[in-house]
């Protein structure tokens, strides 16, 4: 007579689920490299102005290394994540992480500004992947009650770049010039590399079907509707972030020297918004993903008046930084629920939908401005995105809950038809 089934063993790198705070010190490592690409996708927001006039551009023009940027890790996410996903995570990570530091020493170099765009979308090749991977990895590392939770982590490595990597990075561009800046950022990526290389245990290579298993979640509605969803919300945030800069200068009247400040204050509200949208995304998903939205939509259209006012400006660009930066973790969480297994792939297509989304904000906000509307327009552009976002995913979200709701009566009705043997 057999016994009772014998329960799965624990992987012995995960937590017990009774350790609520419990985070692998691997964790730190990939926030570390967070930080660093970070930093190199953001600062170039407080330094457009000086790497306009240096290298002879139009300031709408230099926000085009942005959108460069952001279409580098379109291009570049899918295609190395599907390239990798049968190989050790962590050697895969340090591959990407070098990349990234070769590319950041060019731009420090670059003579002008093809060399520095073509040096920026080097750099962009390696970050959708990166954070494909290390959202997948961190993943892994803690209890599944604590997945969305590690996940923000790695991305409050970005959120914590812009209190800390974007000021000081537009102060190192303001005091010794913008080349300065992409040096020191290069530094911080190889700072990253050796973390990794130090305290990422080694990862056994992907189990499970390989590439076309992960293409598979492709064919679920679920997956291409969050994507979707995630693109608009990055482009709402973006369209108002990209120019920030000659936002606060030109309409708001702030002086150069006070825009690292209020950089720092939007850097807090997006820190805490991240980890309390993990919190909040890990025990209420769609509430905190619907509220985010709604919230978002509301203040953006707040912000495109409140930018002529200092003091009620910055109230309003921090709360920005809270709110949008809480619906990005539950956006990467809810991407690999949906996907389920087949989560690699997933995962870096939802950084290569908000990467489309910065590109596209950096476009329509320098459209916006070119018309003639102002640089407060891309404020409305960003509510209106905003308000597509939220309809599309309340919209998808009774979908299928009605479908789920007509399948369990259709079984149940079922059950009462059939006669009982």
């Amino acid at each position: 007579m057999k016994g009772p089934p014998t329960p799965p063993t624990r992987p012995q790198h995960l937590p017990a689920e009774g350790v609520p705070f419990f985070m692998p010190l691997a964790i730190l490592a990939l926030a570390i490299s967070a930080f660093a690409v970070g930093t190199t996708e953001f600062v170039i927001m407080g330094l457009l102005s000086d790497v306009a006039a240096d290298l002879s551009v139009s300031v709408p023009v230099a926000g085009y290394l942005v959108s460069g940027y952001a279409l580098g890790v379109v291009a570049g996410a899918l295609p190395l994540a599907a390239l990798t996903t049968r190989f050790p995570r962590r050697a895969v990570l340090v591959l990407l992480m070098a990349v990234f530091v070769v590319g950041n020493l060019l731009a420090g170099v670059a003579p002008g500004y093809g060399m520095l765009m073509s040096a920026r979308v080097l750099v962009s090749l390696a970050h959708g992947a990166f954070f494909g991977v290390a959202a997948v990895t961190a993943a892994d590392l803690v209890a599944p009650s604590r997945r969305a939770s590690a996940i923000s982590l790695i991305f409050s490595g970005m959120t914590v770049s812009t209190i800390l990597g974007v000021p000081l990075g537009t102060l190192i561009g303001q005091h010794f010039g913008w080349r300065a800046t992409f040096l020191s950022v290069a530094l911080i990526g190889f700072v990253g590399l050796l973390s990794i290389l130090v305290l990422l245990p080694a990862q056994p290579r992907p189990s499970g079907g390989g590439l076309r298993a992960e293409l598979g979640a492709f064919r679920r509605k679920q997956v291409w509707v969050t994507l979707t969803v995630t693109m608009l919300v990055s482009a709402a945030i973006f369209a108002s972030f990209t120019y920030i800069e000659p936002m606060l200068v030109k309409v708001s009247g702030f002086a150069p020297s006070s825009v690292t400040v209020i950089l720092m204050l939007y850097g807090i509200g997006m820190s805490v918004g991240n980890l309390l949208g993990g919190h909040l995304a890990g025990k209420f998903p769609v509430a905190t993903l619907h509220g985010t939205l709604v919230v978002l939509a509301v203040l953006l259209a707040v912000f495109a008046y409140s930018i002529h006012f200092r003091t009620p400006a910055v109230i309003t660009l921090t709360l920005l930084g809270l709110c949008g930066t809480a619906a990005i973790p539950t956006l990467q969480h809810r991407i690999m629920q949906v996907a389920s297994e087949a989560r690699t792939l997933a995962s870096a297509a939802n950084v290569a939908a908000l990467n489309v989304g910065n590109a596209l904000a950096a476009w329509l906000g320098g459209a916006a401005i070119g018309a003639g509307f102002g640089y407060a327009s891309p404020n409305l552009v960003g509510a209106v995105l905003a308000v597509a976002a939220t309809l599309i995913v309340v919209v998808a979200d009774l979908t299928a809950r009605g479908r789920d709701r007509n399948g369990t009566a259709r079984r149940a009705d079922e059950q009462v038809r059939t006669p009982a043997s």
